[in-house]
């Protein structure tokens, strides 16, 4: 008897159908208001969906695997567990984070302009499913005509019987409110959204207690991204099984990607989660300006994640592990293309600057570390530095992440450790070229750190002190 060799092929992801697209009117091919989302399929069987009760949503939402879409990627359904089950006499309360302010990030801002009832109708269900009885959008200031949309669409709602008294027909009252903010990047800090949403200076809180036992008013919140809430309908209605059926494991669902930069068509598209990079900018933005060959870096996640080398961004998944495994992330799913015309140092110097200004100087660590980090890089930008201070930058970063109250300085750090790690050797060149064409210009050089001795003793410190 001979053997049957069996070859199976190994699982590839992307290529997402019309007919698995949740956000269908992303490019307002339709009518964005309540007439058109009817015909779209939302708010269709709220009423049955809502009436499965808190304990069922809540476990359908972590049997689907959705992840948080704002950044972080905490299980949705975990997050929504933690409100408490019986009430204490105080109000709980979800509050949807649209301040999308990370640089790169434009995707809620097409669902806030073009698909606003998927939001509404996701923040009903999970707000039912967390014992909610009212929800807040605090959305970004600058954001005025999504204000107008999402303004009008909620009153649509409330006429409609969608929202308010008895929601839907369910039985359950529930209220949504539209709340502007000023504009600054911290308040897309959950804790200090909530400041914000108070009245107060957007400053993040000290953590615990934290927002599930005393948010907004001093009440259980759950503070959520735009995107992650409006998915829920759609799972309800189709189930977690099937949003689980795409992306790797731990990785599930459909995803919302932000593609700017040097491709020849930048663009905001839904796809499924895991699809290879190299994939996605091809067959969604006609690849990179100049051929790949002329691909420099991309930032996968927004700008506060590390940048990563040409070699690694041919090979890697986007999703949160495959990222993870590069030393990136995958954030908000901003996808920043940077080719070979761009000088890398000043582009993330950039960024720095950006963190630097926003800052909202509350911890010592990021208002001071943001500083130094901007004056060592522009140094550095014109060779005016020495090779030890590359090295004495990165230990600035580590000072600075995990030593703050909020993620900012984590933020503000992993765009320069993704510099040093993968473009070292452009920026000792930018030394030495400035060197060579001013031979006189120091007296007293610092030793380089080149010279193989002194860079593993410097190592050395740095290992004992991290």
């Amino acid at each position: 008897r001979g053997l049957i060799k069996r070859s199976f092929a190994e699982r590839t992801y992307g290529g997402l159908k019309d007919q698995d697209r949740i956000f269908t009117n992303l490019y307002k091919d339709g009518d964005p208001m309540l007439k058109g989302a009817l015909k779209r399929g939302d708010w269709h069987q709220t009423k049955d969906i809502v009436s499965m009760g808190p304990d069922w949503l809540i476990q359908e939402i972590k049997d689907s695997g959705l992840r948080g879409r704002g950044g972080a990627g905490f299980p949705s359904g975990l997050k929504y567990s933690f409100m408490p089950k019986k009430s204490d006499g105080r109000t709980s309360y979800l509050v949807v984070n649209a301040d999308e302010s990370e640089p790169g990030t434009c995707k809620d801002r097409e669902i806030l302009r073009h698909d606003p009832h998927k939001l509404l109708e996701g923040m009903l269900i999970v707000g039912t499913a967390m014992r909610a009885r009212a929800g807040y959008i605090y959305m970004r200031g600058e954001f005025w005509h999504e204000a107008n949309v999402i303004q009008a669409a909620i009153d649509e709602a409330y006429a409609g019987g969608f929202l308010g008294k008895n929601a839907c027909g369910s039985g359950i009252d529930y209220d949504i409110y539209l709340h502007r903010g000023a504009g600054a990047y911290i308040c897309g800090e959950e804790s200090a959204l909530l400041e914000s949403l108070e009245g107060k200076q957007g400053k993040p809180r000290m953590k615990p207690p934290f927002p599930a036992n005393m948010g907004l008013y001093g009440c259980p919140t759950t503070v959520t991204n735009v995107e992650t809430v409006s998915v829920v309908p759609t799972i309800m209605r189709r189930g977690a099984g099937w949003f689980s059926s795409f992306g790797r494991k731990g990785n599930a669902g459909t995803k919302l990607y932000c593609i700017s930069g040097h491709v020849n068509n930048p663009c905001t598209v839904e796809e499924e989660m895991s699809i290879p990079l190299k994939e996605l900018i091809d067959r969604h933005c006609g690849g990179v300006k100049g051929g790949w060959d002329n691909l420099l870096g991309i930032i996968p996640g927004g700008s506060s994640v590390p940048i990563l080398p040409k070699r690694i961004c041919e090979t890697v998944l986007m999703d949160y592990d495959a990222l993870r495994e590069v030393q990136s992330g995958l954030g908000t799913a901003a996808v920043i293309v940077i080719d070979k015309s761009v000088d890398i140092i000043d582009c993330i110097l950039r960024l720095s600057k950006f963190y630097k200004h926003e800052s909202c100087g509350q911890c010592t660590p990021c208002r001071e570390g943001t500083t130094w980090l901007v004056d060592i890089l522009t140094r550095i930008k014109y060779g005016n530095a020495d090779f030890a201070e590359i090295d004495m930058l990165e230990e600035l970063t580590r000072q600075i992440e995990g030593h703050t109250i909020c993620a900012l300085g984590d933020a503000a750090a992993w765009p320069v450790q993704g510099l040093i790690k993968n473009f070292r050797t452009e920026m000792e060149d930018r030394i030495n070229k400035y060197w060579a064409e001013h031979p006189g210009a120091r007296k007293n050089p610092v030793e380089s750190v080149r010279n193989i001795e002194t860079l593993e003793g410097y190592q050395r410190v740095l290992a004992q002190k991290h």
